[in-house]
């Protein structure tokens, strides 16, 4: 969220063929929440992902997220998502179910006094199972870790349906709303075009 225009006048405001609008949900906590009893691990493991390549980043990027919408390191030059994975401030956990990537965690420390959970994520068949406590525990135990106030998150509507609540009850509270409006990545190959069949594919004319 780097970008930030004047807010939007009341009223319906038209968005062109090919791009799509969303509205993004930012929710944050400013204390250390009460802990909650992780659920039985089973075969997940959470561990740092401290050699991730582009490639193997990006596949698990797009399993996890493609069905939500997730674009951003999809679209990113390679030079830019390189530094990310290399910036010792940005912290990159993976979800594993035995040796099989299923879940992804990154935390970004990179602005003092504060802890942004960047991406949060699991596969489709991991959700449901216990691993998406398991590593929202983990996260926050990482961040409260640190000389942090604030600790946050911004999800949207394309998201899971049941995001918000999941970060509400992991301690979370909203505190504002944005629109973002964005380049389809359906349309420029980035992504499937029968990805995220939840949200409407609009051509231009």
């Amino acid at each position: 969220m780097d970008e930030i225009n004047a807010p939007l006048p009341s009223g319906y405001s038209p968005v062109p063929p090919g791009m799509l609008a969303n509205v993004v949900t930012c929710l944050e906590m400013r204390a250390r929440p009460p802990v909650k009893t992780d659920p039985p691990a089973g075969s997940l493991r959470l561990e740092r992902w401290s050699d991730a390549d582009l490639d193997a980043y990006r596949d698990l990027f797009r399993r996890i997220g493609e069905e939500w919408m997730w674009m951003s390191r999809l679209v990113m030059p390679d030079d830019e998502l390189k530094a990310i994975l290399e910036n010792p401030q940005i912290e990159i956990f993976v979800m594993l179910d035995g040796e099989k990537r299923v879940g992804l965690l990154e935390l970004d420390f990179r602005k003092d006094g504060e802890c942004e959970l960047v991406f949060f994520g699991l596969v489709a068949e991991a959700i449901g199972n216990g691993a998406g406590r398991l590593m929202m525990n983990a996260a926050i135990a990482n961040a409260w870790s640190k000389p942090i106030s604030r600790f946050w998150v911004h999800t949207c509507h394309f998201d899971h349906p049941g995001a918000i609540s999941f970060y509400r009850r992991s301690g979370f509270e909203p505190y504002a709303f944005f629109v973002e409006v964005s380049e389809d990545p359906r349309l420029t190959g980035r992504m499937r075009k029968d990805a995220a069949a939840h949200v409407p594919l609009i051509e231009a004319p």
